[in-house]
């Protein structure tokens, strides 16, 4: 199974990915390894990514998790917008999705509280207006991002099971 953990920067896609990836006894890349130096430096500078910047990100992490399709694995990714997701679906089109969603005060606290990293948190916002919920037609869960780590788990591997 290939899961894809989404949200907004702060909302623990990287600590519930990695999770999920531990209790499936599969491999875990976080998507912030899949940017370019050029795409780290303008977040880092507190400028929004382009579609012209993210195209390049997404296609490797699709790529990346269609060459585990048949082991399974986790990802992280934004995929903020639908077409972003359809861009991974390209790739990997039985891929289940992990929305992490909460409110917005919780993200940029998480983020400011992540003084090395990148991203500022004065982008979390812009990732809220670009946000489009995942559809009826998407395979795919929303929780909670304040939950426990071992909850989101438990419920993202029940309802990606078959059957459900």
């Amino acid at each position: 199974m290939l899961f894809v953990v989404m949200g907004v920067t702060g909302s623990g896609k990287s600590t519930v990915g990695r999770a999920l990836a531990d209790r499936l006894g599969v491999p875990f890349r976080d998507a912030d390894d899949f940017h370019t130096d050029a795409n780290i430096a303008k977040m880092r500078s507190g400028t929004p990514l382009t579609d012209d910047d993210r195209l390049p990100w997404l296609r490797s992490i699709g790529e990346w998790l269609a060459a585990h399709r048949d082991s399974g694995a986790v990802a992280t990714s934004s995929a903020l917008r639908r077409r972003y997701r359809d861009i991974l679906r390209e790739r990997a089109p039985d891929a289940f999705f992990v929305h992490l969603d909460g409110d917005p005060r919780t993200a940029r606290v998480r983020v400011a509280g992540r003084p090395d990293h990148f991203m500022p948190p004065s982008l979390v916002d812009s990732q809220y207006a670009a946000l489009e919920p995942l559809e009826a037609d998407e395979r795919g869960v929303v929780l909670d991002m304040t939950w426990h780590v071992d909850d989101q788990v438990d419920e993202a591997v029940r309802t990606s099971s078959p059957g459900r």
